[in-house]
């Protein structure tokens, strides 16, 4: 028999209380099939392709690697969270742009991944965002396009300051 876990889950600053899931269960199942927030993509299940990341405390993580008990008592979010009022935010018009993007299927892993990234050095250079864009797959873009918004993004976000 599979144990059976009561949890309650910020994302997006709003409370999921009263969940009930398996140990098993990954964060990425429980925000898809229980919340519905389905922008998070389940893509290799093994943390290798980054399409499931989302930000937990700040941090970008893999969400196919986080049970989500562990998840509880702190801060998920997701890509739904960029969008304010059904308008894009800054990184997104960025990705827009710059046409980073085609297929979309790994665009919230790396809006997420540059999310958590800018927010912890927004004065990234162009090396270091080609860096850490290198953890997460795309198979459509090559990585110029997505390099080149992010770093428009932050140059825009330094001049904002």
């Amino acid at each position: 028999m599979t144990e059976k876990l009561l949890i309650s889950l910020t994302v997006n600053g709003r409370t999921h209380d009263d969940l009930v899931i398996e140990s098993r269960h990954t964060l990425v199942d429980v925000l898809r099939h229980q919340i519905g927030l389905t922008g998070t993509h389940v893509g290799c299940e093994h943390g290798v392709c980054g399409a499931c990341t989302v930000l937990l405390d700040g941090a970008p993580v893999r969400a196919c690697l986080v049970f989500a008990a562990q998840a509880e008592g702190r801060d998920v979010r997701t890509v739904e969270s960029l969008a304010s009022d059904g308008e894009m935010n800054d990184l997104q018009r960025a990705f827009s742009a710059h046409h980073g993007l085609q297929c979309g299927f790994c665009t919230p892993g790396f809006l997420m991944l540059a999310e958590g990234f800018l927010a912890e050095r927004p004065d990234a250079t162009r090396e270091e965002i080609r860096e850490v864009v290198s953890s997460n797959l795309c198979r459509c873009t090559g990585y110029q396009t997505i390099v080149d918004a992010i770093e428009d993004c932050a140059r825009a976000r330094e001049e904002s300051r």
